[in-house]
């Protein structure tokens, strides 16, 4: 019996130390993997870090190449179509969508000035208006409150009321210091602003020029890419590409269908409340809605004020309603326009936009459906797989 126990002690030491897989012991397979666990972070933290190098210095090429694959289909149709050489399709393109964006820019401005000239009109007449009110509501109401608390004040002992002179001069000092603050760091941007200028310029003509030799030469550009990647990372690079031209064109036509639904309630909504210019500020409402969460509150929690200080308490009623109408239908639409656009799931797109949000602030609800679109990319060309078969040491398939 004993001898039986100290085989079996025996071959279990043998199995749990020497048990091989393939000729390797099961520790230095375990120690493979983990070499190439770490290889694998490190390789993705290097290309990360060397990404956001490279595109710090040449963003304008970036962008570039975006607005190119965007005109592309037009540039196609035009070069296929109507026989054009294809510089000549990328250049009417061009001119095409620069007219079209210095058109809707002029026709803005043209609003602007129209809307600008109504408001130096009624300013004037609501100032007056909002100057009497307050003065009423001061006589009426901020006196007599004075008058209770000087009362009240002065029934105290002296030491209540050094505290609370001293809590009013702390608060006091408080308001001061960030009021200056905030004052100091925007006369500090004011240069900033104005170095950024010509900059932009700069940026704007770099992305033009690149813009129209990518595009011409995007043909050339793609078999080029195609000779130097290896043929599985082709395959898989072409599939990720295409999930990613097919998502970036669904969040931009997503994008553009929740701006255009809000811009139609809006429109909806100020002709109903009898508000002129109402096309004019339902665009401007429409375009600053590309601001998640803050962009239509812009707009409407300052006129929603000024309409209930100013004693048009139905007024600011109706706008405050048609802002809860905005808000409810762009938290409602955006998740199913957005899943349906660049399809994804619903579920995962709202929780994607909540992550985002808490991780990024506001810029996290553009970046976590992207970064959801690119793992979901990535699982379905098999990379994943592939990184994994990699680590564990079986040869891609």
């Amino acid at each position: 019996m004993k001898l039986v126990f100290l085989l079996l002690r025996k071959e279990t030491c043998n199995i749990s130390v020497w048990k091989t897989v393939g000729g390797e012991t099961l520790s230095r397979v375990y120690i493979d993997r983990f070499l190439r666990f770490l290889i694998v972070i490190a390789v993705v933290v290097l290309g990360l870090m060397a990404a956001y190098y490279v595109s710090t210095v040449t963003y304008p090429f970036i962008i570039a190449f975006f607005i190119a694959l965007l005109i592309n289909p037009l540039v196609n149709f035009l070069e296929r179509k109507t026989k054009m050489p294809r510089w000549l399709a990328v250049s009417v393109t061009l001119i095409v969508l620069f007219a079209a964006v210095a058109g809707i820019v002029i026709l803005l401005i043209a609003e602007i000035v129209s809307g600008t000239q109504y408001l130096a009109d009624v300013v004037p007449e609501k100032f007056q208006a909002l100057i009497a009110y307050m003065e009423s509501f001061a006589a009426n109401q901020l006196i007599p409150l004075y008058q209770d608390l000087a009362v009240l004040f002065k029934s105290l002992n002296d030491n209540q009321q050094d505290t609370i002179m001293q809590n009013i001069q702390a608060i006091g000092t408080q308001i001061a210091t960030t009021v200056g603050e905030f004052i100091q760091r925007v006369l500090q941007n004011i240069p900033q602003l104005l170095a950024w200028l010509p900059n932009a310029a700069t940026v704007f003509i770099f992305s033009l020029l690149a813009t129209f030799f990518i595009s011409k030469d995007w043909h050339r550009l793609m078999r080029m890419i195609q000779q130097w990647l290896p043929a599985k990372a082709r395959t898989s690079g072409k599939t990720v590409f295409l999930d990613l031209k097919r998502a970036l064109f669904g969040f931009i036509k997503a994008q553009a269908t929740l701006i255009s639904i809000t811009t139609v309630i809006v429109l909806i909504g100020l002709l109903i409340l009898r508000v002129d210019y109402a096309i004019t500020i339902a665009l401007i409402i429409g375009f600053v809605d590309i601001l998640p969460y803050l962009g239509t509150g812009i707009v409407f929690v300052p006129w929603i004020i000024y309409a209930a200080v100013s004693g048009d308490i139905p007024f600011a009623i109706g706008l405050g309603v048609l802002y809860i109408v905005v808000l409810v239908q762009r938290q409602i639409m955006e998740p199913k326009v957005l899943s349906s656009s660049i399809g994804l799931d619903p579920l995962a797109t709202l929780i994607a936009l909540f992550v985002g949000f808490k991780l990024l602030g506001f810029l996290g609800l553009i970046a976590g459906p992207v970064i959801l679109v690119i793992i979901r990319t990535l699982h379905s060309a098999n990379v994943f797989h592939d990184i994994w078969r990699f680590i564990i040491g079986k040869p891609s398939s």
